[in-house]
């Protein structure tokens, strides 16, 4: 979800070498919401193992993270996401409420084969449980790949780890509001993105956004992005109705601050836009985590792959891969 600041973002698109070398820290929730979308049957059904548990998103993390790790040389980091800030809890309970019609309107599709329609309210679903969160992390360890357990949001945690290194990795702009330097989107093997005014689909291709020259772009603070964020809506607010990115540059540029708003727009602010700040801007984020890859553990990825019923082709795949780029002696700058 997040902020839409699309219409007025300054961006750089690069592709997938031009982050060979750097490390990225990836909002965990953000991927593996995408691959339980993404990854499934025809009529909507996401890949599940002989005990009818969800794999999908460890399927698209084992691919995926191996090859940008070995293909690429890209440095992978995740965050999983902690306790959220109390305000979140409306917006969490509207995608729940999304979430309830749609598996409605995917039952009904599947009973008419209308696989098309299915397909489609299937990826609104999805619902990431603790088991699968805990299947993720294990397999990351396995693998040697390091991740960082938010205290609150993960979003907030990549970005303040941008101080370490290059970039937090997520499709959503919220990362910009926690004060990443830069955020990274679209870093991806072969996604696409269908754009229905045109009419046809594109590939994802990955952008770089520099806090530091963005704001510059657009002559205002961090503080007034955020602020910027609370007229137009995000997680936390649903902003005023009318005012978009546009319209809401032009009120923060105008005006300042919030505060010094006309007062038929000010008074249509939430009463807790301070609350709001203050989760942007003073995010509950730790130091304890470690940018160090650890030692991959092969018997226990193939066991724990096995389990998961991943065939015996594809887990020899993702083995080789990991083995090859170790023996290489690649990681040994990480660890």
């Amino acid at each position: 979800m997040g902020v839409n600041l699309t219409p007025i973002i300054k961006k750089k698109v690069v592709d997938l070498n031009y982050l060979s070398g750097k490390v990225l820290a990836f909002d965990a929730s953000n991927v593996l919401y995408q691959f339980l979308a993404l990854i499934r049957t025809r009529g909507g059904v996401p890949l599940t193992d002989s005990h009818g548990n969800v794999t999908s998103h460890l399927t698209g993390l084992a691919f995926r993270a191996t090859r940008l790790l070995c293909d690429y040389n890209i440095n992978l980091i995740y965050v999983f996401d902690g306790e959220p800030p109390q305000l979140k809890f409306k917006e969490l309970e509207k995608r729940r409420k999304i979430k309830k019609r749609a598996r409605k309107e995917w039952k009904e599709a599947l009973e008419k084969k209308d696989y098309s329609t299915a397909y489609s309210k299937s990826t609104m679903t999805s619902s990431l449980t603790e088991d699968m969160i805990n299947d993720a992390k294990e397999l990351l360890t396995y693998l040697g790949i390091p991740y960082v357990q938010a205290p609150s949001e993960a979003e907030a945690q990549a970005a303040y780890m941008t101080k370490d290194i290059f970039g937090a990795a997520s499709r959503d702009y919220d990362t910009l509001l926690f004060g990443a330097k830069r955020q990274v989107r679209y870093v991806t093997i072969q996604g696409r993105e269908y754009l229905p005014s045109k009419g046809y689909s594109r590939k994802y291709e990955p952008e770089i956004i520099d806090l530091k020259r963005f704001l510059n772009h657009l002559n205002i603070t961090r503080e007034q992005l955020v602020d910027l964020s609370i007229l137009m809506g995000n997680d936390f607010t649903r902003g005023i109705r009318g005012i978009g990115p546009k319209k809401g540059l032009t009120l923060i540029k105008e005006h300042k601050t919030l505060e010094n708003l006309p007062s038929h727009i000010y008074e249509k602010l939430p009463e807790h836009y301070n609350d709001i700040r203050e989760i942007f801007l003073n995010p509950k984020v730790t130091d304890d985590y470690s940018l160090q890859y650890t030692p991959f553990q092969k018997d226990e990825l193939v066991t724990f792959l096995r389990g998961r019923d991943f065939s015996a082709s594809t887990i020899k795949k993702i083995v080789d891969r990991m083995s090859t780029f170790y023996n290489k002696g690649t990681l040994e700058r990480w660890m």
